[in-house]
């Protein structure tokens, strides 16, 4: 009878210590702040400020998933946001028609990435860094190197409303986030075009042995994340109601810490869509604790700089270690008896 093999304590860790960090991090912050942090002012500020980074976290993650990485997601998402505005307020679009508009916009230039990098054959790095200084140069061109800012209407309410509306006492935009991550739980741990795109990110060429069209899944990964950096670009246009065309940059470094560390958590050394949502959370919180502690403006950039080089160093570590021990399986098989039967 072969029973279960149990999970080391170091699995465990690895999968659950992320979390298990978030909670910690609640309690101290609570306990150093009791009058501020353990607020629903707090929570609210946190599930609302936090979902423009979470959504763009998850569209980093998706061309990582196959072994790629999108640097034009910053770029796009500024491009995405002066979009829509400039749609609204110069050529009296209809707000839905603008934001169904931007979020096309969004997948064709995901599209285009993943044709550049697979048809062309050229480094993920190179091609979205090139592309996404395409869309800045665009962005500059649509605004005329100034902000857009609504007349004395402003902007519709219903369009406002996209980011300063609350739902079952929630706001809103946490319940984006909700939708976007079990869409994506969905497609990639239960759908088989998810178990395609770990495939060619793990083993391009094992991909290509059994049939899998590894080009062709590359370019559906950033499909996914630039019809995400549209959905994050109008969630930016509904809160900073005027369009800046350079504010998508600053969004770059979170994107990435999040996705990168989010391959840490819950399935180590695996890009996933919980550990992103988790990661994020973490840095959530320990942003907010450090800025209500009185921290200079300073250390929200080292303190991103830092995680990112933690993460990288811990994905880089956990894929290690679960390619030595195999997917799914214990480290190693236990040795026969001497002399036991073959």
């Amino acid at each position: 009878m072969t029973g279960r093999v149990p999970r080391p304590a170091g699995h465990l860790i690895g999968s659950y210590g992320l979390p298990a960090l978030t909670v910690l991090l609640v309690l101290v912050f609570s306990l150093a702040l009791p009058r501020t942090f353990p607020t629903l002012d707090t929570a609210d500020s946190i599930l609302s400020t936090q979902s423009i980074p979470a959504v763009l976290a998850l569209a980093a993650m998706v061309p990582i998933v196959t072994g790629a990485f999108d640097l034009s997601l910053g770029y796009g998402l500024g491009l995405a946001h002066v979009l829509v505005l400039k749609l609204i307020v110069d050529e009296g679009w209809p707000w839905p028609l603008a934001c169904l508009a931007v979020v096309v916009g969004g997948g064709a230039a995901g599209v285009l990435n993943g044709v550049v990098v697979e048809f062309g054959r050229i480094d993920s790095f190179i091609a979205t860094l090139g592309t996404g200084s395409m869309m800045y140069a665009i962005s500059g061109w649509v605004t005329g190197g100034s902000r857009i800012v609504p007349g004395p209407q402003g902007l519709p309410p219903a369009f406002t409303g996209l980011y300063d509306s609350r739902f079952l006492g929630l706001p809103v935009p946490a319940f984006y986030v909700l939708a976007v991550a079990a869409v994506l739980w969905l497609v990639l741990e239960r759908l088989p075009v998810g178990r395609y795109l770990y495939v060619v990110g793990s083993n391009p060429r094992a991909a290509e042995l059994v049939g899998i069209r590894t080009r062709t899944c590359t370019v559906y990964a950033f499909t996914a994340a630039g019809l995400l950096v549209g959905v994050a670009g109008v969630l930016l246009a509904a809160q900073q109601q005027q369009g800046n065309p350079s504010v998508g940059l600053d969004y770059l470094l979170p994107a990435f810490t999040g996705a990168l560390l989010g391959s840490t958590a819950i399935r180590p050394g695996r890009p996933n869509v919980l550990g992103t949502v988790v990661a994020v959370a973490v840095l959530a919180v320990g942003l907010t604790g450090i800025g209500q502690l009185g921290a200079d403006f300073w250390t929200v950039p080292l303190f991103y700089g830092a995680t990112l080089l933690i993460a990288v160093g811990l994905a880089g570590y956990a894929s290690r270690r679960r390619l030595r021990a195999g997917p799914g399986l214990p480290p190693g098989p236990p040795e026969p008896a001497e002399g036991g039967a073959a």
